[in-house]
């Protein structure tokens, strides 16, 4: 339950945290959180301080947490203050220590790594995808479409993205169930031991995947990185490790988990659906609304020295996570930010972070989103939750649903 920490339940909080600015939103694992965790963040701008210090948890450390969209806005532009440098939360041996890249690396340097992958994610390279991708949706639906209920999640919410991904990367769609496996146990379980478990297998999958992307390049993301020379000099064995385990680990999950909210929704709302359907030519503006409502991950930092926003005073050395899914519900950037209105005017959407650390994957996010909803509503148009069902989420850094189990 929300509310006001006790300070003495967790490690004491800094000297310079005003204890009024100290607040327990339970943020990726509370009970109200998990049983409804958007509804949960939107309220959080009348509940909590714009920016509160979260007292952290035995998943969850200690941090700033900013609500309000502009502080985001300028926490994820402005380097000079914010790193990433160990933002990311997997586990790894301090004895052989690599650099989960380019998300923990600030510019200048980041540039060199994210001029290696732009050209395989990039408008262009994305839209000649889009023919592949409905063919995929298709022979996914064809599977289920005569049976009058599917598993939304894992029959087609989580086949699709992660089997378009695997293709980019280069990497055998037969062991998509693996790979989930893995995701799920480094993103959602919760436990160290699972976590560590995990790390182990990816970490001897990958070796022997680099040696045989070194020995026998092909045109894939993973190869691409492998045999990539950011500023021209080849990468060390961490460099490589690392920016290949980034690049997999952020293309199993999210598209995934919005997917996934974003059908709940279509269930409950059957005059919504039929608004998608009248107005086709504004399939855009339709995904970029659900983006916004359904944002599913977080960013976090660290200062590297102090700053005040608001009149909070933070210090160099203190964690900072932007909450980016109550940000996208600010009712001073977003009017009514609860209500999905699919003509509001557009303003950039923080659903992928934002600044030299926005997400790689945003112009394929939003075609699988789009192809997606056009493909089931074109072959599905009337469907609806299974009744008696309860819909409960996933814990952890990516907020998304454990099933969505339709009937038509």
């Amino acid at each position: 339950m929300a509310g006001p920490a006790q300070a003495t339940e967790r490690k004491p909080i800094p000297d310079h945290v005003p204890p009024e600015l100290v607040y327990e939103a339970g943020v990726t694992e509370a009970p109200d959180f998990l049983a409804a965790p958007h509804k949960y963040m939107a309220e959080l701008h009348a509940k909590a301080p714009p920016i509160y210090f979260d007292p952290g948890s035995e998943h969850r450390g200690q941090a700033w947490q900013l609500l309000k969209y502009e502080d985001a806005f300028f926490a994820l532009r402005n380097p000079e203050y914010f790193t990433t440098f160990g933002s990311g939360p997997f586990p790894r041996d301090p004895k052989d220590y690599w650099r989960i890249l380019p998300l923990e690396v600030d510019p200048p340097e980041h540039r060199k790594y994210r001029a290696i992958v732009d050209p395989l994610v990039s408008p262009k390279a994305i839209l000649a995808m889009e023919a592949r991708i409905r063919v995929l949706a298709s022979e996914l639906i064809d599977k289920f479409i005569d049976k009058g209920e599917c598993e939304f999640a894992k029959d087609f919410g989580r086949p699709l993205p992660v089997g378009v991904f695997l293709d980019l990367m280069g990497l055998p769609r037969d062991m998509m169930d693996e790979f989930v496996r893995w995701a799920m146990g480094l993103l959602h379980a919760q436990d160290k031991q699972i976590a560590q478990q995990v790390m182990a297998e990816v970490t001897q999958y990958f070796t022997k995947v680099i040696a045989e992307k070194q020995a026998n390049p092909d045109p894939f993301l993973v190869s691409a990185i492998v045999n990539g020379k950011p500023g021209g000099e080849p990468m060390g064995p961490r460099e490589i490790f690392g920016f290949v385990f980034f690049v997999f680990i952020a293309g199993l999950d999210t598209v995934f988990a919005t997917l996934n909210n974003i059908f709940v929704w279509l269930a409950e709302n059957p005059d919504r659906r039929q608004e998608i359907i009248d107005t086709p030519d504004n399939i855009n503006n339709v995904v970029e609304e659900l983006l916004r409502v359904f944002t599913v991950t977080f960013s976090g930092r660290g200062l590297l020295k102090d700053v005040e926003i608001r009149g909070v005073k933070m210090k160099k050395g203190d964690r900072v996570t932007s909450l980016l899914p109550a940000c996208n519900y600010d009712p001073e950037i977003f009017p009514n930010p609860e209500i999905v209105n699919f003509h509001r005017p557009r303003k950039p959407i923080l659903a992928f972070a934002g600044g030299v650390h926005s997400c790689m994957g945003a112009h394929l996010a939003r075609l699988e989103v789009k192809i997606c909803i056009q493909e089931f509503l074109r072959r599905i148009p009337n469907f609806k939750l299974k009744p008696g069902e309860t819909i409960t989420y996933w814990p952890g850094g990516v907020v998304g649903p454990k099933s969505v189990p339709l009937v038509w």
